[in-house]
């Protein structure tokens, strides 16, 4: 999948980032939004058909168009061999149709490219061969099932996908032997006469071509080993604090407990070093930590495997010591996500309270040791932000959300409600977090930026800090000393004291957003957790250090440093941040006016292009963040942006089919426009330079393979030009050295990155199920084994080596995280 395919899932919680004064969406309430949304899918299916038969029939005339084209060149050129031009014959027809979110669109009356097939077979086999012949020579068949992901990937948009029952476009190739495809089938042949391997993506066939010493030697049914190494996660940057609340603990020992994507860290500031738990399959919502200070507990959302099978929500209880999973509660009976959860305090900790996101938001009561439901019971259907087991009485549960605040008893096995009067205090629209005081008392944040106290046993308001903050009151949270502290969507910081009188009050920089959950930190110190995901550590004094900091929006671009341990990430967030993966710690973060997409280095170091999705690219100095230049090229997102090896040229790959070319002079500092490659029938996903800078390959959404001498901007058709060329790098998701890495059933948007080590043994994938494979490279036999890792819980949209291949770092879309993985 590519960009545009990204969307595998949304947040079931948005609303908890906008409760501050917005109106909630409360459609997901209704039961018949079920029905709504299930016609709406249905509909997206029978409209994905569609396109996909249009795309078929472009795909047969765009070969019918390449074979005219073909046959004039025979005619001008002769026997000439080497680079030629790809298509004189036809350079007044439009070169691309309508990109729309991703997918192409056919225009009324619009001819598509000559180049609309994925398979560059007929514009480059040798001239003296006819099809016919080629079609009989010796071709090994490999049959690959689909199983069908059809359902789990409705509600993505495809880029430019094709085929839907056969290629539509063989009508002069029907004497051959080649399989039968259709959509329910990957298959891939071999061709060893001609010295390619021809695989079928959603019907469309992709010729890749192997070199010449691998021509007869090549065995399609031989098997790839596993790869000689292994992946370790070392580090995860990031916290998931934009949509989720009270989930940031300190441990006894010394370790900080947070998650982001589904890894639970256990971070220890000050012997810098991250545990990681890797239970959960998909999303992380809520955390909660035992009175043992031990045993933890985390719920999931719901997820789809990689072969289309739904994952339950579920809750997992582990020990933070060994990072053993001790229980399993719920699968089959929570629905949707968990949104939040407690242990009691009174009797050992031996019930845990959980919500669920359903419609109703069932509040149900665990014996958590013996795995047992001791009471369940709709909660609302309204949104629940937080609930908690009263401190002395373990038979009394508080939960609170929009428009809500309610004190369940628990009585045998039954829930027993009472609803907090508000009476003469205006009723907020959210109840937005709840914590205990020492005599029993329940104090309450709302979204007036009032502070409320309910007095022990009752359901109603005892006293009011009318005002406590200017906004909603995101968190509280009541010290060992007895002193209460408060933040809110103001940034402040405040503590009162046993009679609610104001102590003191600090702002946080505006740097870090809104506070969005407190927890105690060591001796006088407390921990932040803030809207824009930041960890901070600091005093009611004022002191704010960031522990930990990430991404607050989807996140594609990646480039590492040719030299040096660092790398770079950029997002939709229009947040760039320079790493160092040895201190853990940004070198330095800008901010841009638009949303980023893809970045890449300069051979020297001293200079990094960002790509964006509104066609602008920019050049920053690599040591002190400065603008060198900045140029634009269309008005559509720079999917990939990648300079030579020698540093004279930079390619920019766009979503509008072109690739732009630039030279480059003065170690990345001047730029000169040279011209556009032209030749692509849908948006460039991915590129490689070869060794020697004289050319340049790229794929696209329609699953093409084309080759460029970018000094001239030039396509070159001819395979026997092509097929020996050493590649600097190894991006490309389609060529012959990597096409093994295609899972079964995949429909040519699975895999969104690919990279080779800088040593050529391995090769890593991201995928959109948010996994990392590590494979052997070359990677040229189907099926090709694999090492899998999980962490990410949406797309892994980038993949990469460090300079000296010593870590691996991944990056998650949806998810926002950036995983840091030590190669052993």
């Amino acid at each position: 999948m590519q960009q545009d395919s990204a969307n595998r899932k949304e947040d079931s919680n948005v609303a908890m980032s906008d409760c501050e004064g917005q109106t909630m969406d409360d459609s997901a309430s209704a039961a018949s939004s079920m029905e709504v949304t299930d016609r709406i899918a249905s509909l997206e299916q029978r409209v994905q058909m569609q396109e996909d038969e249009i795309q078929l029939l472009k795909s047969a005339l765009a070969d019918v168009v390449r074979r005219l084209n073909l046959s004039e060149e025979q005619h001008t050129v002769g026997t000439r061999k080497g680079p030629t031009k790809a298509r004189p014959m036809i350079a007044t027809l439009p070169l691309r149709p309508t990109v729309n979110n991703g997918t192409v669109l056919p225009k009324k009356g619009t001819l598509p490219s000559p180049s609309g097939s994925g398979s560059r077979k007929d514009a480059s086999m040798p001239t003296n061969k006819s099809t016919v012949r080629r079609a009989n020579s010796n071709e090994h068949v490999g049959t690959l099932t689909r199983k069908d992901s059809g359902d789990s990937k409705s509600n993505r948009t495809r880029a430019g996908s094709t085929g839907s029952n056969s290629s539509g476009k063989r009508t002069s190739e029907s004497k051959q032997k080649d399989p039968v495809f259709n959509a329910g089938m990957r298959r891939v042949t071999h061709c060893k006469e001609e010295g390619y391997v021809k695989m079928y993506l959603k019907g469309r066939p992709i010729t890749m071509y192997m070199p010449k010493d691998l021509v007869d030697s090549y065995c399609l049914e031989a098997k790839a080993d596993l790869p000689h190494k292994k992946l370790k996660l070392d580090w995860v940057y990031g916290y998931r604090g934009r949509d989720c609340r009270s989930n940031l603990y300190l441990l006894p020992t010394g370790e900080t407990v947070y998650f982001i994507a589904s890894v639970v860290v256990l971070y220890n500031v000050d012997e810098q070093l991250q545990r990681h738990y890797t239970g959960h399959t998909d999303d992380i919502k809520c955390l909660a930590v035992h009175p043992d200070k031990i045993t933890i507990a985390t719920g999931q959302v719901a997820g789809t495997s990689c072969d289309g099978k739904q994952l339950a929500p579920h809750v997992r209880v582990w020990d933070s010591v060994s990072l053993n999973t001790l229980h399993v509660l719920g699968t089959g009976f929570f629905d949707r996500a968990l949104v939040c959860l407690a242990f009691s305090k009174s009797n050992g900790g031996n019930t845990l309270c959980v919500v669920d996101d359903s419609n109703d938001h069932v509040l149900s009561v665990w014996d958590w040791q013996r795995e047992d439901r001791l009471a369940e019971v709709k909660c609302s259907n309204e949104s629940v932000f937080a609930t908690d087991f009263h401190p002395t009485d373990s038979n009394i549960i508080v939960t609170c959300g929009k428009s809500h605040l309610y004190f369940w008893t628990l009585e045998r096995s039954t829930l027993v409600k009472k609803q907090g009067l508000f009476e003469k205090q205006e009723k907020p629209k959210f109840v937005l977090c709840a914590t205990f005081s020492e005599n029993g008392d329940t104090i309450t944040g709302d979204s007036s930026g009032n502070i409320l106290v309910w007095g022990k046993g009752t359901n109603r308001i005892s006293q009011a800090i009318q005002g406590a903050h200017e906004g909603s009151v995101f968190a509280l949270c009541m010290l060992r000393n007895g002193t209460l502290v408060s933040g809110g969507k103001d940034r402040k910081l405040i503590s009162w004291d046993g009679a609610y009188q104001q102590i003191q009050m600090v702002e946080v920089p505006e740097l870090f957003g809104p506070i969005r959950t407190i927890a105690e930190g060591r001796g006088e110190s407390v921990l932040i957790g803030t809207t824009k995901n930041f960890v901070l550590q600091g005093s009611l004094d004022g002191e704010f250090i960031p522990i930990t900091q990430g991404h607050t929006d989807e996140l594609w671009g990646l480039a590492i440093h040719p030299v040096k341990a660092q790398f770079l990430t950029c997002g939709h967030d229009r947040q760039v941040s320079l790493w160092d993966s040895s201190s853990h710690h940004p070198l330095w973060i800008k901010n841009l006016e638009d949303a980023a997409q893809s970045a890449g280095f300069h051979p020297s170091g001293a200079v990094v292009a960002i790509g964006t999705q509104t066609g602008r690219w920019l050049v920053l100095d690599a040591d002190s963040k400065d603008l060198v230049t900045v140029h634009t090229d269309g008005n559509e997102q720079l999917s990939v942006i990648h300079y030579g090896p020698d540093g004279n040229f930079l390619a920019i790959g766009s979503h509008d089919n072109y690739i732009y070319i630039y030279a480059v002079s003065e170690s990345g500092r001047k730029y000169n426009r040279v011209g556009k490659c032209s030749g692509h029938s849908s948006f460039i996903t991915h590129l490689d330079w070869s060794v020697d800078s004289q050319y340049l390959v790229s794929n696209s959404g329609d699953y093409e393979i084309l080759y460029w001498i970018p000094s001239v901007c030039k396509q070159v058709v001819s395979m026997e030009t092509t097929r020996d060329i050493s590649w600097s790098t190894c991006t490309c998701t389609l060529a012959f050295q990597v096409f093994g890495l295609w899972p079964d059933g995949s429909d040519g948007t699975d895999i969104n990155a690919v990279c080779r080590s800088n040593d050529s043994r391995l090769l890593v994938t991201g995928d959109d199920f948010g996994k990392v494979h590590l494979f052997s490279y070359p990677c040229s036999q189907f099926r090709a084994p694999s090492h899998v890792y999980g962490g990410h819980s949406s797309h892994v949209t980038n993949v990469n080596f460090l300079f000296d291949d010593s870590f691996l770092v991944s990056t998650g879309g949806k998810d926002m995280s950036v995983m840091q993985w030590r190669i052993v």
